[in-house]
């Protein structure tokens, strides 16, 4: 593992753990040659996914932007990071056993919107609103309308 200080490639493993999710290994690393501390995580992945990209582009499938997008959706909200961590978990174990090596964008991003609406209403409207690409105040209303209705149906669910 590279030092992220100064780029020297002989670091040295001085403690590894699970992680809090327990799909990981934290470790704790450290460089001989300038005494820098730092952080890495180990995950098992199960294959190699590719995103297609509305325009038909491919990309490789990014754990950090998938975390990114449930941050910025969650912003300021009252939700614990396990919580996050294992929905974004949960949609990638979903996609690695799907047996397909290929997502379209917009499948990730339903599957994006199912998870937020189960963790937080107000993250569920902003990500529809960029997702879904919101440009009226209707699109805003029927969103709320089919959240009300959802709760209309499950009185006893907790928020």
């Amino acid at each position: 593992m590279r030092c992220p200080f100064c780029n020297s490639e002989d670091t040295q493993v001085k403690d590894s753990r699970p992680a809090e999710d327990g799909s990981s290994i934290r470790r704790r690393r450290i460089c001989p040659d300038c005494g820098g501390r730092f952080t890495t995580f180990e995950r098992v992945q199960l294959r190699e996914l590719m995103v297609i990209k509305k325009s038909g582009r491919k990309a490789p499938f990014e754990r950090e932007k998938l975390v990114r997008s449930f941050d910025i959706a969650l912003r300021k909200r009252p939700v614990d990071r396990d919580r996050i961590e294992r929905a974004v978990s949960g949609i990638i174990r979903r996609l690695e056993s799907s047996g397909e090596n290929e997502i379209s964008s917009e499948d990730l991003g339903l599957q994006v919107l199912e998870a937020l609406k189960s963790l937080d209403d107000v993250a569920f409207v902003r990500y529809a609103s960029v997702y879904r690409d919101f440009t009226h105040i209707e699109d805003f209303s029927a969103a709320i309308a089919q959240i009300t209705a959802k709760i209309a149906r499950d009185p006893a669910e907790e928020r």
